[in-house]
C-alpha cells in the first residue's frame, strides 16, 4: 500500500521547520494537523460547585501552559484578584517561563523542576510542606503526581478548571488517510466516536506514550508506530523508522 496522506492529532506546529514538514516533503506524503480532542473552560458557575475558594491557597501548581491559561482566565471571571504573596509551583522551565503572560515573573515567588521529571519535582514541592497547594487540573488528568504528593504528606486540593472533549468531525470532512498518529487515550475515544463502524484494515496506526497503546489495543486496533523507544524518543523518529523501512527510499 501507498501512503499517500496521513493525519497528525495535534495542533499545527507553530514552526515551518518542524520535523513533520520535513519528512512529509522527503517522503512525498499530503499532511494534515487535526486534533481529534480539543479542550474547553469549566464555567464559573461549574466551579463553584466545587466548593473551592482560590483565596484558600498560598501556592498553584502547574503541570501545563493550558492549566495556566484556565487557571487566570478563571480568576478574572470570578473576579478574583491574585494576591502578589501567591507562590507558583511549575513542573518545568518552559512553564514556568509561560507565567510572565499573566504575571510579573519573580523568581522568589516562581520555583520550577529543572530536569522536568516528576520525581525531581515532588521533591522540589516536599521542601515547602507548609504551602496549602491548589493544583488546576484537566477532568481527564494523571494522579502520579497527587500519589507523589501523597507520600510527603502535602496538603493540596485539585481543582478542575477545564475539560477534554472529542473534537467532532463535520459531515463534509473527508476522512481518507493511510496514517493516524495519536498521543492520548481520549484521542482513540475520539476516533472511535466520529466513526462508530471504524474499521483499520490497511490504515496504519501510530501512539505515543503507554496509556494511548494501551487504549488503542484495547479498542481492536493494530498498532504499526509505537513511541517513545530507546531507537525513537519522540514520534517524529518513530515515524522516520517506519517511513524508511515501509517505503525504502529514507536514504533518497
Amino acid at each position: 500500500m501507498t501512503l499517500k496522506k496521513m493525519l497528525v492529532s495535534q495542533p499545527p506546529p507553530d514552526s515551518s521547520k518542524s520535523p513533520y514538514f520535513e519528512l512529509a516533503k522527503k517522503y512525498g506524503i499530503e499532511i494534515d494537523f487535526r486534533p481529534f480532542i480539543k479542550v474547553e473552560p469549566v464555567a464559573a458557575k461549574d466551579f463553584r460547585q466545587q466548593k473551592l475558594s482560590i483565596l484558600d491557597f498560598n501556592a498553584v501548581i502547574f503541570t501545563a501552559r493550558t492549566a495556566v491559561d484556565h487557571f487566570f482566565k478563571l480568576c478574572d471571571e470570578l473576579r478574583i484578584s491574585i494576591p502578589d504573596s501567591m507562590k507558583y509551583f511549575c513542573v518545568t522551565e518552559t512553564i514556568a517561563a509561560y507565567l510572565q503572560k499573566y504575571i510579573v515573573y519573580r523568581k522568589r515567588k516562581i520555583f520550577y523542576c529543572a530536569s522536568g521529571r516528576l520525581e525531581d519535582f515532588v521533591k522540589l514541592i516536599g521542601k515547602h510542606p507548609k504551602e496549602k497547594y491548589l493544583i488546576p487540573v484537566s477532568d481527564i488528568h494523571k494522579d502520579d503526581l497527587m500519589r507523589g504528593l501523597n507520600t510527603k504528606k502535602i496538603s493540596y486540593k485539585i481543582a478542575v478548571m477545564y475539560r477534554t472533549v472529542s473534537n467532532d468531525f463535520t459531515e463534509n470532512e473527508k476522512f481518507d488517510y493511510d496514517l493516524l498518529l495519536f498521543f492520548s487515550p481520549t484521542g482513540i475515544s475520539s476516533l472511535l466516536k466520529n466513526f462508530p463502524q471504524f474499521i483499520q484494515n490497511d490504515i496504519r496506526i501510530g501512539c505515543f506514550g503507554p496509556t494511548t497503546a494501551k487504549a488503542a489495543i484495547e479498542a481492536g486496533l493494530r498498532l504499526d508506530i509505537v513511541a517513545p523507544t530507546p531507537e525513537a524518543p519522540s514520534m517524529t523518529a518513530a515515524l522516520e523508522l517506519f517511513l524508511k523501512k515501509e517505503t525504502g527510499n529514507g536514504d533518497n
